[in-house]
């Protein structure tokens, strides 16, 4: 069995490197001429310092030419011809916008809306004389309810809060009612949050013996109203 040399066998690897370089280049895709040119970039920039230096003159982009259309006044109605083409291009009948064109018909008013703004329809249908007519008809039929008293409500036996603020004239804080040196307000703030309206607990408050006395503090100040509770707003019904 022979034996290759260790020349022989680095030219073997050198012609198996060489293949394989070869069968790169073949699949690799060409890369596109950039207008540069890399293997003339020599030339490229000899001719950048002729323009750069002013021998050689630089090549300029040629402007577009201008777009030129018809004034908007130069614009009129279309004839029939220029009608009937563009109807046969698009499918539609164009619009032949024209100052000659007549004006807009008034919409009509439609049923439901109210022409009380449109003064020829008023003045039509109404004058000042029927509306002095129609105030005096409408006042006429104005009437003044007395107040009474107010009815017991049925079914409970707690004190009527509304009839005791319509007996009462004193302002909300005014005190009128002797209270006791000891009432604390902890205890006047305790008492209170156990009512779920300033209303109820002025009932409870009258039902324990109240304004005369107050065995919960609801009542610290004497005014007569427990736990904040004001009767101006029965008062202002009233008047």
């Amino acid at each position: 069995m022979s034996r290759k040399s260790p020349h022989s066998r680095r030219l073997t690897r050198a012609s198996i490197g060489g293949l394989v370089l070869l069968a790169l280049a073949a699949c690799s895709t060409e890369v596109p001429n950039s207008g540069v040119g890399f293997d003339d970039y020599d030339s490229y920039q000899q001719r950048r310092d002729q323009v750069l230096e002013g021998r050689e003159p630089a090549t300029t982009i040629t402007p577009p030419a201008p777009v030129t259309g018809a004034p908007l006044s130069a614009t009129g109605p279309l004839d029939d011809a220029a009608l009937a083409a563009r109807r046969a291009n698009s499918g539609v009948d164009p619009v032949n916008a024209s100052p000659g064109n007549p004006a807009p018909q008034p919409v009509e008013n439609a049923a439901g809306i109210s022409t009380e703004n449109d003064f020829d329809a008023v003045s039509n249908t109404r004058s000042i004389e029927s509306d002095a007519a129609l105030i005096a008809q409408n006042r006429s039929r104005y009437q003044v309810i007395q107040p009474e008293a107010l009815p017991t409500r049925p079914g409970t036996d707690a004190p009527n809060i509304v009839a005791y603020a319509l007996q009462t004239d004193n302002p909300k804080g005014a005190p009128i009612y002797r209270r006791s040196s000891f009432a604390s307000e902890n205890r006047h703030l305790r008492n209170c949050a156990g009512f779920a309206s300033s209303d109820l607990a002025q009932e409870a408050f009258l039902a324990a013996g109240g304004p005369e006395r107050d065995r919960k503090t609801l009542d610290p100040d004497g005014d007569g109203f427990a736990c904040n509770w004001d009767p101006a707003p029965f008062r202002a019904v009233r008047n």
